[in-house]
């Protein structure tokens, strides 16, 4: 008599957990010259962010407006990139894009499978974001708005935000500090579920 046939094998035997797969997905934080991108990807990441910073030297005078930023010294010249585990199945890759419009040429390479993007927003300089909204909106990457208030000062209300923009109501507007990273993590989470909706249209 062949007993072999009915002999449970050993995960069923003893109900071995399932492995769960990992899915990952690429961010681009986005924005403005001097709006925080930098400061983001370092403040969310697990690893130690790669940056490709430079010295600003005399060369961007007259080119690069520091007078919100004053205290700047180096600028980012390709991206950043950071890395962070949402859930033990969802790492999320962060891509940080150059601010100056004289590196735009690198967008089109940074943003290449991302499932969406951070636009984070200084409202002292509002018109710094309208390149990178103006780009988002065209290729129907989903995005959300992060104000990133500077010495934790936001004079604007995020409808107030939407109305200058003139951004409709599906792309949300939320108030951030790049410097803490429970508030940069819950940027993310929130552009993760916008675009998971926007999949779902």
């Amino acid at each position: 008599m062949d007993f072999g046939s009915s002999r449970p094998q050993p995960q069923q035997a003893y109900g071995a957990p399932q492995m769960r797969s990992t899915t990952s997905a690429k961010i681009v934080v986005a924005g403005g010259f001097g709006v925080g991108k930098t400061t983001f990807v370092g403040a969310v990441s697990e690893i130690n962010p790669l940056r490709t910073e430079a010295v600003m030297t005399a060369a961007s005078a007259g080119i690069d407006d520091l007078s919100h930023v004053k205290d700047k010294t180096t600028t980012t010249v390709a991206m950043d990139f950071g890395r962070i585990t949402l859930d033990d199945d969802l790492i999320l890759y962060l891509f940080g894009t150059p601010g100056q419009d004289r590196f735009w040429f690198m967008w089109d390479d940074l943003v290449r499978g991302a499932i969406g993007a951070v636009v984070l927003v200084d409202t002292r300089r509002l018109a710094d974001c309208f390149p990178a909204v103006d780009y988002f909106e065209n290729s129907g990457l989903p995005f959300v708005i992060a104000l990133n208030g500077f010495d934790g000062h936001q004079p604007y209300r995020p409808e107030e935000v939407r109305e200058a923009l003139q951004i409709g109501p599906e792309a949300p507007i939320i108030v951030t500090d790049a410097r803490h990273r429970a508030e940069a993590k819950s940027a993310l989470i929130t552009l993760v579920e916008h675009a998971l909706l926007a999949r779902l249209k």
